[in-house]
């Protein structure tokens, strides 16, 4: 007879105390995740959040220089393409259901010119790099960008990321421990590993979908045409021309599917065009 670990049974076949720490890990995990339910303060949705909005704006603005310094800094706003980032980004929240969110909105064009992102920090942070903006033709392209990117704030997805990655972290580590006296312990914590990751991305393409959704509604309140918003795809989908990358393994949804689904959007959400307007051409 042989035993392994400090546990009870046979030729390591039986309950050890590695699987009840483990599972105790994964089940603490688990309870603390879902306890942590709050309301949207915008939505009304119910989402496990522990983080109030006091606590997204105060995140969002300790590390907003972080990511400023990280993207070549910001352009001064005596720039015009600056000011028009932060016009274009305020008319988007004043006159849109944004308005109603309890976030400080503020607005920033970076200097970075190789990458072509936009992206937002929970409260209201919300960045463009250099390299984007030179890409788009006129202010309702931006609007459509700078919209997603609120609604990526409006709907908490930072704050909800956090919550999914605490719990996936869980269960990676309570997997990892009760499989740690295995011989394929390594590869099972691995597995483990891997599943949690490509959880976390499709949590990301959902919310990348969601962003897409509120950034039309938003910019079409605002004014814009939300058609505009085809045409960011286009160029999105350009700049990925060539990568290779299978859907699956990426944190966005395919452009041309996106393209789908805002033409769908379009579909079920019928308005006057004349109303509705692609405003000036950006300042380059």
């Amino acid at each position: 007879m042989q035993y392994y670990g400090y546990g009870y049974g046979y030729g390591g076949r039986g309950i050890h105390l590695r699987h009840i720490i483990g599972a105790l890990v994964i089940l603490f995990g688990i309870v603390s995740y879902f306890s942590h339910e709050s309301v949207n303060p915008t939505t009304g949705e119910r989402q496990h959040v522990a983080m109030t909005a006091d606590d997204e704006i105060s995140l969002g603005l300790q590390s907003a220089p972080q990511m400023i310094a990280r993207m070549g800094g910001e352009v001064p706003a005596s720039d015009a393409r600056a000011r028009e980032v932060q016009n274009v980004g305020q008319r988007v929240v004043s006159r849109s259901q944004a308005r109603k969110s309890p976030y400080q909105y503020q607005f920033h064009l970076l200097s970075d010119e190789q990458t072509i992102n936009a992206f937002a920090l929970p409260g209201g942070q919300i960045f463009i790099t250099l390299g984007l903006y030179e890409k788009l033709g006129d202010e309702a392209e931006l609007a459509g960008v700078l919209g997603h990117e609120t609604g990526h704030v409006v709907e908490r997805h930072v704050a909800q990321q956090i919550e999914q990655s605490r719990l996936g972290q869980s269960i990676v580590l309570g997997t990892g421990i009760a499989a740690s006296g295995n011989r394929n312990g390594l590869a099972t914590w691995a597995l483990a590993d891997l599943a949690d990751e490509m959880v976390q991305l499709k949590f990301s393409r959902k919310d990348e979908s969601q962003a897409d959704e509120k950034g039309l509604q938003f910019m079409t309140e605002a004014g814009y045409d939300p058609r505009a918003m085809i045409d960011v795809m286009k160029i999105l989908k350009e700049v990925s021309a060539g990568g290779g990358e299978p859907e699956f393994l990426q944190t966005h949804p395919d452009p041309g599917n996106r393209i789908e689904a805002i033409e769908n959007w379009l579909k079920e959400h019928p308005f006057l065009a004349e109303q509705l307007t692609r405003g000036n051409p950006l300042s380059k």
